[in-house]
């Protein structure tokens, strides 16, 4: 099996590997304790050390390993099970890479081509791994995988892998499955058995380890408790599924923003190993190439391309989707480039020459299946490989060379004359040619500088992007350009060029609606960089509103946040109205994915990524301060607006330049460089305070020299005047970020946002949790540790209907921003088989119909849903049998009938109004206290108060009696004591009705306890006559009073819960 490239250091390696083939690039390699030399002293030591520090090689034995004669690092490239396996890897590099290899004249070179074939490899694997995988073995494994853990047949398996598990310190040998919604391991060894089933959705870490005793393993947080899996042979593909899995999981059921009915994998029913891999490929080639989300990746081809500037071929790979196609080098880093599909390629041999609108051609030679590419790109484009075609569709081509043309006009055809066709900047500050002013000299150089670059590398979507144009705009983007390199960096040019005319239908379809983020952004419009002349006229402000009115009618998850009419102000300053509606989209949906929603959940995880690079960049600090999260706290606004809130505006810009070349990445090393500056400041700090004061001191301190902005525009910072304080420039500070912390991978931090997201949201989640709990624990008499395991079973419950459906009413009715309380409800059917779960008489043949009562009890305000604090209903656990008796007798009573006080004091039924439910009015606070007055008061109820029951529901009550009391041991005894009650009740009210008759006045006075509005020859009893008669049967009296184990009570449904879902 080819293994990603991973360094190996033989060194000061033990000798646990035995060489048996060897070139000048190649070592094939054998553990020692496997074949010849298995029985011996040596072989026995191996393998002891292979099981304790449960090594892979255990599997894999054998492994082929790169090296070159002048470096001692070596790379691990291929592993097998056997030797047979491992030498047809051996014989392939002999055959196809080896002889390769002399042309290349250093050491790095050889490695990193070797290293390219070897991805290449594994992405070829990757791609036909579901046409070779044995379908009969996995219809086995699934077999299995229903058997084992008794899950609904709905539940779909994805995949499995055979691993340990450790308990302790001893590890358990057996599979692992791994399935839509759940995590699964079962072992089974000498009598010992070990089963477990955990839902994605209560992971809350997932990573990669490695200690003493686990060479490596993945870890799995569930609930608290760590579980690690380890001697997995495929550990890295493992661990992907795996966070691929839990990251569904979490994104669809509690982050609803980002999840929608067109997401790629929104039916759980049709998730396999190989969407989840097609999934995480588009995604990864959307965000490397700022593309619409439409964008698909296609083809995958592995190129040389011509780089004219350098003169020199480079390595790398095209990536055609729907609508581009797209060159990265291998690296990733020397070049990358975005070609719209208009090209005409050249019938050359095994070469592709492209042509962009007849400016520039670029040359792609050693094209792997040159001919499918060929193909490929002349079905996209519309063209039979003939020039005559290639203006077949003059408007495609236009809509997507928008920065190619230097004399475009400035009216946006199609849209409304309402529309702003000009930067705010142009506007109010226009571009003087003929001032000579030292820093319209800087800026005018800076100009010049681009051209340069533009004339060597390109302009607009087929543009090289290399370190040469990092370093361009680290040191500033000109006031002219800035708006068009926003627009190509950031990826907005694809999406306004996929979508034409879409702004100005948006504007006529919100055009006069009304609505709660419409009013949101009518009282922030004013607070948007109000100091500037821009924001202080209508044209401005009516750019502003119409924006962010378009968006958030696009976007009604979203809507509209506080942060985006910062952001988009400044958007308006140098882009087009509609440019700057479509740099409004990518930074929301794309470049800062779950910032500006309800939760802001984006801006939390990217806070705990800064946390972990300061643990990793800034150890001092992290020594002085344990506690990180008051940078987590004072960062996010820098996160929220880019530094805007912060830097005065002709710095901040600098920071969005960077932002949108190089995404978070650039936010991150900046933040660290604000506090490495501040370092020995920060370490004098005694408390939170003086610290936030010193990073404000350093803001205000921040200049930008260079800038063209007129004083008026320019920020008075409170310390501009006070010369002790040293200024720092914004290009300094940069530089210096980009310095010090450049070699922070987007990668990485693409990883790090992934680990942390599970962590962020499971926090969330458990502040939830608390601030039910708090609420619900004064009103029953369960003990922490069983509210808390009551609550999880309530929310699994919630989700249970969620699993295996695409439209789950449940799912849709999630909203995190409602009150705690109501953030998880059930419906009647949900309730129901819960409730079943938990009640403690359990052989009750009326279960259905009890439950369907105590749900229209418990669902006092009639919406068709129970919360937690409705649902819990301790009086069948712990209360005494008279509130037990009194729940049952109110289970009874018809929906219709309406009395004073429906409430007991257990407190279930009794609905808190603290909180307001969405979209209703505020509470007046004196009604509010009215309100809860009234509740307080009527938390005594009195028994006198309740109706009286009716002939049918009292024999319904019997029959409930009936049903709890079957399969008791004093079965017998309790059904003659609930005869001789309902004789005794009988005789009672036939005594009772032949008094009334005999002393009934001539116009007789209804009272609620009156059975004069019954029929003639019904009869009724009052809840105190059934007490009383009750208290008479020492058997039902011990029987409602006897100790029920919780528990077991809670055991018996976590056990059953899933099943009970089938």
């Amino acid at each position: 099996m080819w293994l990603k490239p991973e360094e190996v250091l033989l060194k000061n390696a033990l000798k646990l590997w035995v060489t048996e083939k060897s070139n000048d690039y190649f070592v094939l390699q054998r553990r020692r304790g496997y074949g010849e030399d298995s029985g011996g002293l040596t072989g026995l030591l191996v393998g002891t050390l292979d099981t304790v520090l449960d090594s892979t090689a255990k599997v894999a034995p054998f492994r082929i390993i790169h090296q070159t004669p002048d470096s001692q690092v070596y790379w691990n490239i291929a592993c097998g099970a056997s030797l047979e396996e491992i030498s047809q890897h051996w014989d392939w590099l002999q055959q196809n890479i080896t002889r390769t290899l002399s042309v290349f004249d250093s050491g790095e070179d050889i490695t990193s081509f070797v290293q390219g074939k070897i991805r290449g490899l594994i992405a070829e694997e990757g791609t036909s791994a579901s046409d070779e995988e044995d379908p009969e073995r996995f219809r086995e494994a699934v077999l299995r995988f229903e058997r084992l853990f008794g899950l609904p047949q709905r539940e779909k398996l994805v995949t499995y892998f055979s691993c340990s598990y450790w308990r302790g310190r001893v590890p358990n040998q057996g599979w692992i499955y791994l399935s839509t919604n759940f995590l699964c391991f079962y072992s089974y060894m000498l009598g010992n058995e070990v089963k477990l089933v955990y839902p994605w959705d209560e992971v809350s870490r997932l990573e990669r380890t490695s200690s003493v005793l686990l060479a490596e393993s993945i870890r799995v947080c569930v609930r608290g408790e760590d579980h690690f899996f380890s001697m997995l042979l495929r550990l890295q593909q493992t661990y992907v599924i795996m966070q691929q899995l839990a990251d569904y999981a979490i994104v669809r059921f509690f982050d609803k923003e980002t999840f929608n009915a067109e997401h790629p994998l929104a039916n759980p029913l049709h998730i396999t190993q190989r969407a989840l891999e097609i999934h995480a490929r588009n995604q990864s080639f959307r965000a490397f190439f700022r593309l619409p989300q439409e964008e698909n990746l296609c083809e995958v081809y592995e190129s040389f391309l011509w780089v004219p500037f350098c003169h020199v071929n480079t390595l790398g790979k095209i990536c055609v989707s729907e609508n581009y196609l797209c060159f990265a080098s291998q690296d990733g880093s020397q070049c990358h480039l975005i070609i719209p599909l208009w090209e005409l390629p050249d019938h050359n041999s095994r070469a592709l020459t492209v042509c962009l609108r007849g400016k520039r051609a670029l040359r792609f030679s050693e094209v792997r299946d040159f001919e499918r590419l060929a193909s490929t790109i002349r079905r996209k484009c519309g063209t039979a490989g003939s020039p005559q075609h290639f203006i077949s569709n003059p408007r495609r081509l236009d809509c997507m060379c928008v920065f190619l043309s230097e004399d475009e006009e400035g009216v946006m055809v199609g849209q409304s004359q309402a529309v702003s066709t000009e930067a705010l900047m142009n506007v109010f500050h226009p571009h003087d040619a003929e001032n000579l002013d030292p820093k319209m000299l800087k800026e005018r150089m800076k100009e010049q500088s681009w051209q340069i670059h533009f004339a060597e590398y390109g302009r607009g979507t087929g543009m090289f992007c290399t370190k040469k144009t990092r370093d361009l705009i680290v040191r500033g983007v000109p006031e002219t350009l800035r708006g068009e390199l926003w627009m190509l960096f950031s990826g907005a040019v694809h999406d306004m060029a996929s979508h034409p005319g879409y702004y100005g239908r948006l504007l006529e379809e919100c055009m006069g609606s009304s609505s709660l983020a419409c009013d949101e952004i009518e009282r922030d419009l004013h607070r948007s960089l109000p100091e500037h002349p821009a924001f202080q006229s209508d044209t401005g402000i009516s750019a502003l509103r119409r924006v962010l009115t378009a968006y958030a009618h696009r976007n009604p998850k979203i809507g509209y946040c506080q942060a985006m009419n910062i952001l988009t102000s400044v958007l308006l300053l140098y882009a087009k109205e509609e440019e700057a509606f479509w740099l409004l989209v990518a930074v929301c949906e794309r470049m800062l994915p779950d910032y500006f929603n309800r939760r802001i959940i984006g801006a939390l995880v990217d806070q705990a990524v800064f946390e972990e690079l300061i643990r990793e960049h800034l150890t001092q600090l992290t020594e002085h301060m344990t506690d990180l999260s008051f940078f987590s706290s004072v960062s996010l606004s820098w996160f929220l607006t880019l530094f805007i809130s912060v830097l005065p505006i002709e710095s901040a810009v600098n920071v969005v330049d960077c932002f949108f070349y190089d995404g978070i990445k650039a936010i991150l090393q900046l933040g660290l460089a604000v506090l490495d500056y501040n370092m020995d400041n920060l370490l004098c700090c005694h408390d939170d305070a003086e610290a936030v004061t010193v990073l404000n001191r350093f803001f205000d301190s921040v200049t930008n020299k260079d800038s063209p902005l007129p004083v008026t525009v320019q920020h008075a910072s409170a310390t501009a005047n006070d010369k002790s304080i040293q200024k720092v420039d914004i290009s300094n500070l940069i530089k210096e970020a980009y310095e010090k912390y450049g070699d922070i991978r987007t990668e990485e931090v693409e990883k790090m946002r992934k680990r942390n997201k599970l962590y962020v949201i499971q926090t969330l989640e458990d502040t939830t949790k608390q601030n039910v709990l708090r609420v619900v624990a004064q009103d029953v008499k369960f003990s922490a540790a069983q509210l808390d395991e009551l609550y999880m079973l309530f929310k699994r419950q919630h989700f249970v209907s969620c699993y295996w459906s695409v439209c789950s009413p449940a799912l849709q009715n999630h909203d995190p921003s409602l009150p705690y309380l109501d953030q998880y409800q059930l419906d009647q059917s949900q309730f129901s088989s819960l409730f079943n779960l938990l009640q403690p008489w359990t052989t009750h043949t009326h279960a259905r119909s009890l439950a369907r009562s105590a749900f229209r009890l418990l669902d006092k305000n009639g919406d068709g849903l129970v919360n937690f604090k409705e649902f819990i209903c301790d009086i069948l656990n712990n209360r005494s049998f008279t509130e037990k008796l009194k729940f049952l007798f109110k289970l009874h009573l018809q929906p219709e009938v309406k009395y004073s006080s429906l409430s007991s004091n257990h407190g279930a039924v009794y609905k808190s109004d603290v909180f307001c439910p969405s979209g209703h009015a505020k509470v007046d606070l004196q009604e509010y206290l009215k309100q809860w007055q009234e509740d307080l008061q009527r938390r005594e109820e009195n028994i006198k108060d309740l109706p009286r029951i009716n002939q049918v529901q009292f024999i319904g009550l019997t029959k409930t009696l009936y049903g709890v009391f079957h399969g008791d041991e004093e079965e017998e005894s309790l059904y003659r004591a609930v005869a001789r009650v309902t004789s005794l009740l009988l005789r009672m009210e036939e005594v009772g009705r032949k008094l009334q008759e005999s002393n009934q006045p001539d116009s007789p006075v209804n009272t609620p306890s009156s059975p004069s509005t019954l029929r003639d020859g019904d009869w009724s009893f009052s809840f105190e006559q059934i007490l009383a008669s009750l208290l008479n049967e020492p058997s039902v009296v011990r029987f409602f009073e006897r100790a029920i184990d919780t528990d077991s009570l809670i055991a018996h449904a976590r056990k059953n819960q899933l099943k009970d879902a089938h």
